[in-house]
């Protein structure tokens, strides 16, 4: 039996914090919340994910490039604040020649002004922003299209 197609869901600084921190931006759903949903769509499409968070953008970057020398299909990445700073997470992206699917809870668009740029979104295969929650199943369903 083939082992099925391997997807990395990537999670930035401060999601660990979901449920609690600003509800009224990021929804009530928990990291946990979303992982069981992803799981569980996970197994109807005939793939395994790899669920990790970190505050640390050196963990990011490090994932990013196991990502690919596991033989992923693809990564889901959420990357919190790091999306508006992060040079070495887009070079990351770049390196690994993996499609990225870069996932936000909230519209960077509709908010404040520094959000609205992003140095992950030009490497990323796509972005799924300002669906809350269903927007990291949304990224599952063509992550594991691709």
């Amino acid at each position: 039996m083939a082992t099925p197609p391997l997807i990395y869901v990537l999670n930035g600084p401060n999601l660990n914090l979901l449920g609690l921190r600003e509800p009224e931006i990021y929804g009530s759903d928990t990291l946990d919340d979303i992982a069981e949903r992803l799981e569980a769509r996970a197994a109807e499409l005939g793939v395994t994910l790899d669920i990790r968070q970190s505050n640390h953008e050196g963990h990011l970057v490090d994932w990013l490039q196991e990502a690919r020398l596991k033989g992923a299909k693809a990564v889901i990445l959420n990357p919190g604040g790091y999306t508006h700073t992060s040079v070495a997470i887009h070079d990351a992206i770049k390196a690994i020649a993996l499609p990225v699917i870069e996932v936000h809870l909230s519209n960077p668009h509709a908010r404040e002004s520094f959000r609205r740029r992003s140095f992950v979104s030009p490497a990323a295969r796509g972005t799924i922003a300002g669906l809350g929650a269903l927007g990291y199943e949304l990224a599952l369903d063509a992550a594991a299209r691709l």
